[in-house]
């Protein structure tokens, strides 16, 4: 199936490493370029307002899911094509992932992390089957990929980890699913 709208979850904070920006910048640019619909949480601040500014000045369509109190914390981005609010960080969730035809996870914290294992439950439980894809922006998820793979060494897993989430290099590695 063609992707035509993806879910980006990331920090609202930058990160200490330039690639982590980079990346964003590049992932919000090729979106756009290949005219998919960029979905995320609705901030300006971070890495998510650089990803959606990115997509916005190359022309894409973005629309950003935020709750009440995020959106008091993390002002959201009125400069964007759709801001929606709504009462709860899991319809929050709920919300950008129907909308979207896969989801891609670049750095980010507490939040981000929540939203990457809720997205990999939902894809273990069989309540979807949109691709997940894990931006590695200068090794940052090195450590994770290696505990799950110690997970899934250690018969936690239902399935492939591998056949549930996609690891990227880079944001350029992405441009082939969009292409396929």
């Amino acid at each position: 199936m063609p992707i035509a709208a993806v879910a980006v979850f990331c920090g609202s904070k930058y990160g200490n490493n330039e690639v982590y920006k980079n990346d964003a910048i590049a992932l919000g640019n090729l979106l756009a370029t290949h005219q998919v619909e960029t979905i995320y949480g609705g901030g300006k601040a971070g890495l998510m307002g650089l990803v959606a500014d990115a997509a916005l000045q190359a022309g894409g369509t973005v629309r950003g899911i935020i709750t009440k109190q995020l959106g008091e914390w993390e002002v959201g981005h009125q400069g964007i094509s759709e801001l929606k609010e709504v009462d709860s960080m899991h319809e929050r969730k709920r919300c950008m992932y129907e909308l979207c035809d896969a989801a891609v996870i670049l750095p980010g914290g507490f939040g981000t992390l929540d939203e990457l294992f809720e997205i990999l439950t939902w894809n273990q439980l069989a309540l979807h089957d949109k691709n997940v894809f894990l931006l590695n922006s200068g090794g940052f998820y090195k450590h994770l990929l290696q505990h799950l793979n110690h997970v899934a060494g250690e018969g936690f897993l239902y399935g492939n980890l591998s056949e549930q989430l996609t690891v990227l290099e880079s944001a350029a590695a992405f441009e082939r699913y969009l292409r396929s």
